[in-house]
């Protein structure tokens, strides 16, 4: 994997989210209550709902367009036959490192 520094966590809101824009598209990345990170596609497939502005729960998020839920670890959405892609991130000393590589080969957004 391909680590790159994308900010410190104290970037982005306790449950809270902050969008990240690519060359491919934008990429959410979410913070938990427990001080997790996450990153998924900003975009929800039911109706295009940026999720970097959705509810964040547990390891959760909901759409706020039309509360559709999605699992942060899997990209699956609850109790629907679709998901998101997620992307592996991590924490080293506060900054939160995503792989260049999963980016680079992501669909277009």
């Amino acid at each position: 994997m391909t680590w790159i520094d994308i900010g410190g966590i104290e970037d982005i809101p306790v449950r809270g989210a902050r969008k990240l824009k690519t060359a491919l598209g934008c990429v959410a990345i979410f913070r938990t209550g427990e001080d997790e990170v996450f990153a998924a596609t900003d975009m929800c497939p039911h109706k295009g709902g940026p999720l970097s502005e959705g509810i964040v729960h547990g390891q959760k998020v909901t759409c706020p367009l039309h509360n559709w839920v999605f699992d942060l670890n899997t990209g699956a959405a609850i109790g629907e036959d679709s998901s998101i892609q997620t992307f592996p991130v991590r924490l080293d000393a506060g900054r939160i490192l995503i792989d260049g590589a999963q980016l680079a080969g992501r669909s277009a957004a």
